[in-house]
């Protein structure tokens, strides 16, 4: 071997070793970095002419298992989207109290029933019938609050489905733009290390919103697709559009063409739904959440204002009424209209015919709603039917089971907390699983022992080649002198 080419494979050693170097430094420096895929370089003998002219690198090799990372970002949708779900009916509950919430319906249904036997047994009290009233209003009063919290959730969720597709619409761009900058620059033999682990980072964002899968290509881009078969990317990134509605109320719906879908091209992906086959992850959450979840807690709220409405509109609970009339509380001043339920829970509202501050008597409550004269102050009949409306178990709403008045209250506070358990349950579950893919995914990720024991290794390379080059330069010197 001459002299110039054991320089020549000794040079080409210090830039194999600092490079080398340089890499397991960054490996150590991103050991903690969310989507850093660890990486190595890839070697080979340099021959020219049959006879070794040193080392030369091949590729820098990033480390990512596929298969694993496709069921984390599965478990990330599965994930965001029941962390939404729990965390609203959560807020839900809270807000309209459990069953042993004194703030709730069920505690104030049982203090309006207190009420109506405090009157009973002294009906000559104008005390007493005004805590009637007073009880009676705190209900209807619950029951609007509970109706606009509802909505409220309702449009709170609407406005995270816009924010998912403004969010979605974005990285899928991001992630278009990413292919074209790593196609451009594998072409040139430039290492494109760090925009793979830019453009997983953003895919990961995506499997927030959607189940995604990655298809690879063998340029190294990628395209990008639903688990239900509904390509997000593929060259070019589609751009999806939904249009938030700044009020919701009860009755607005998606059926109804109240509330808005998700486009693409102005075209619905699906008019049942809504989303089509985007479902799943934070994006079919709120969907769920705005069109069925909340929506069935208003229809059972409605339900409960149409059982209570419709326990004293009947003549059995007052005989001074007839067919058409409005009992103790009404439908805004008119008759329950089992055909216009929606919303109910809403409008329900005290007859004024009983409040004095609306021109009404209190009178009628011991009396009757209709009484065409005063009857006597001290007959309890007319508090003690009020008080048998309410424990009687009816069926009045289509389609519903025989419950007490608390009795379908509690059903509806059960019902709630049941879900909200439920959801929680899940929760913990998809958590659990989403812990152990992580766990595994960081397995294979930057072991810091490993890498230490690179650099030593480096380190020896490096020494051995500078002490070639030492030997060589000493040698040119001699040879100088002679």
């Amino acid at each position: 071997m001459s002299i110039s080419s054991a320089l020549s494979n000794a040079m080409s050693g210090l830039t194999t070793t600092s490079r080398m170097a340089e890499i397991v430094s960054s490996n150590l420096s991103n050991a903690l970095t969310d989507g850093y895929g660890r990486r190595s370089l890839e070697l080979s003998a340099r021959q020219v002419g049959g006879l070794g002219a040193g080392v030369q690198i091949d590729a820098v090799t990033r480390f990512v298992d596929a298969g694993l990372l496709a069921d984390r970002r599965l478990a990330d949708a599965a994930l965001a989207g029941q962390d939404r779900s729990a965390r609203m009916l959560v807020r839900l509950e809270q807000a309209l109290g459990g069953p042993d919430d004194a703030a709730g319906l069920g505690a104030k249904l049982a203090r309006f029933e207190q009420a109506l036997i405090g009157a009973s047994s002294d009906p000559a009290s104008e005390t007493r019938l005004n805590e009637v009233l007073s009880r009676l209003t705190d209900i209807t009063t619950t029951l609007q609050g509970n109706t606009k919290t509802i909505q409220s959730l309702r449009q709170e969720a609407d406005a995270r489905i816009a924010g998912d597709v403004e969010a979605l619409n974005a990285a899928l761009l991001q992630v278009e733009a990413m292919n074209a900058d790593i196609l451009r620059l594998r072409s040139t033999g430039n290492d494109v290390s760090t925009l793979l682990d830019s453009r997983q980072q953003v895919v990961d964002k995506i499997a927030d919103i959607v189940p995604v899968r990655e298809m690879s290509r063998d340029n190294g881009t990628i395209g990008l697709m639903t688990t239900t078969g509904t390509t997000l990317l593929d060259g070019r990134a589609l751009q999806f559009g939904f249009e938030p509605t700044p009020t919701i109320v009860a009755d607005m719906t998606l059926n109804s063409g109240a509330l808005a879908g998700i486009t693409l091209d102005g075209v619905p992906l699906d008019s049942a739904t809504g989303i089509g086959r985007l479902d799943g992850g934070s994006l079919g959450a709120s969907f769920a959440l705005r069109d069925q979840t909340l929506v069935d807690a208003q229809n059972a709220l409605d339900g409960i204002a149409a059982d209570l409405i419709a326990r004293f509109e009947d003549p059995t609970s007052d005989p001074t009424l007839g067919p058409g009339d409005v009992g103790l509380l009404t439908d805004e001043g008119g008759p329950l209209d089992f055909a216009d339920i929606d919303g109910l829970a809403g409008r329900i509202d005290v007859n004024p015919v009983i409040d004095p501050a609306h021109g009404g008597m209190l009178s009628l409550v011991r009396d009757g709603l209709n009484a065409a004269t005063p009857g006597p102050v001290g007959s309890a009949s007319q508090l003690d039917r009020w008080v048998d409306a309410l424990s009687v178990a009816r069926a009045d709403v289509p389609g519903s089971n025989l419950r007490s008045a608390a009795g379908r209250v509690a059903d509806f506070t059960s019902q709630i907390g049941l879900t909200r358990l439920n959801a929680e349950e899940d929760l913990s579950f998809t958590s659990a699983r989403w812990d152990t893919l992580r766990e595994a995914e960081l397995t294979n990720g930057v072991d810091t022992d490993q890498e230490l024991q690179t650099l030593m290794r480096v380190e020896q390379a490096y020494a051995a080649n500078a002490k070639v080059i030492q030997t060589v330069d000493f040698m040119m010197q001699r040879l100088m002198e002679i």
